[in-house]
């Protein structure tokens, strides 16, 4: 791992590492990981910060995504990601596994403890004020610690409205959240650049999207206030096509396309030793 003293990587350094990733004039481009392996392969090819992803977590723990992950799951697989890695890490909690606030207040604590600096906690289908009801008690039940919380909001992805009105609700969901304590803003299926910019000049919290086909690059979305940039579960995605791929091929007789893109073994074992 990278030669840091052990003040690098106390909680407070990482948050404030992580806070200060959020307020560059470029966006912050987060690599979502779902395992150690994944993300110690992330931070050595460069990420200054580490996401997990609900599918991706779920899947690779052998579960569908939408609240299917066992909690022990999820803290089993957020503790050896942190292990692992060097940079700050924040921790994709879907809504939190409950609909108790004070219980999701109780994970958040929890994940926090084990040394994440930053949660995704999403409002999905529900009413928003379920959603900011939960940041309320994570703020309350934490106290000066210090978590940078993600507010998701799924009017673009469930096509909960359109056009003006998917900004003008978007923009009402994110403000209420900042209002209880959310940092960020996290709008997956928003890809206008147009909108991005309404939406950003009218909200108090850093606005983040989700990597898509087609995306304006990184540039531009920083001219209309992005400020952070998430994966999702593409990298994921990406991965696992490559490796069925190779284990058709491999299946038929073919023993390539195992070997055309392969990780060193010697390498693997150094980045994970500690």
């Amino acid at each position: 791992m990278e030669d840091r003293t052990m003040e690098d990587r106390t909680t407070d350094t990482l948050h404030a590492r992580f806070v200060a990733l959020h307020r560059q004039p470029h966006p912050l481009l987060l690599a979502n990981a779902w395992d150690a392996a994944s993300a110690r392969l992330w931070q050595e090819a460069g990420a200054p910060a580490i996401a997990t992803a609900s599918a991706a977590v779920s899947w690779s723990r052998g579960y569908p995504d939408g609240g299917a992950l066992p909690r022990h799951a999820l803290i089993d697989s957020m503790r050896d990601i942190v292990r692992v890695t060097d940079v700050p890490v924040t921790v994709d909690l879907e809504d939190g596994y409950s609909d108790d606030a004070d219980a999701v207040a109780d994970l958040v604590a929890e994940v926090v403890s084990l040394g994440a600096v930053g949660i995704n906690l999403e409002d999905g289908a529900a009413d928003p004020e379920r959603l900011a009801a939960k940041i309320d008690a994570v703020r309350r039940r934490l106290g000066p610690a210090p978590v940078f919380i993600n507010a998701r909001t799924d009017v673009y992805l469930r096509g909960l409205a359109t056009g003006a009105a998917a900004v003008r609700e978007t923009v009402s969901r994110l403000s209420r959240y900042a209002a209880a304590g959310a940092d960020g803003g996290f709008v997956p299926g928003l890809t206008a650049l147009d909108e991005m910019a309404g939406i950003s000049a009218a909200v108090p919290v850093s606005l983040n999207i989700m990597a898509l086909p087609g995306l304006p690059p990184p540039a531009s979305l920083a001219r209309a206030g992005v400020r952070r940039i998430s994966t999702g579960p593409g990298l994921f995605k990406a991965a696992y096509a490559a490796g069925r791929e190779s284990a058709s091929a491999f299946l038929q007789g073919d023993l390539a396309p195992m070997f055309e893109r392969s990780l060193d073994y010697s390498e693997m074992n150094r980045m994970l030793s500690a």
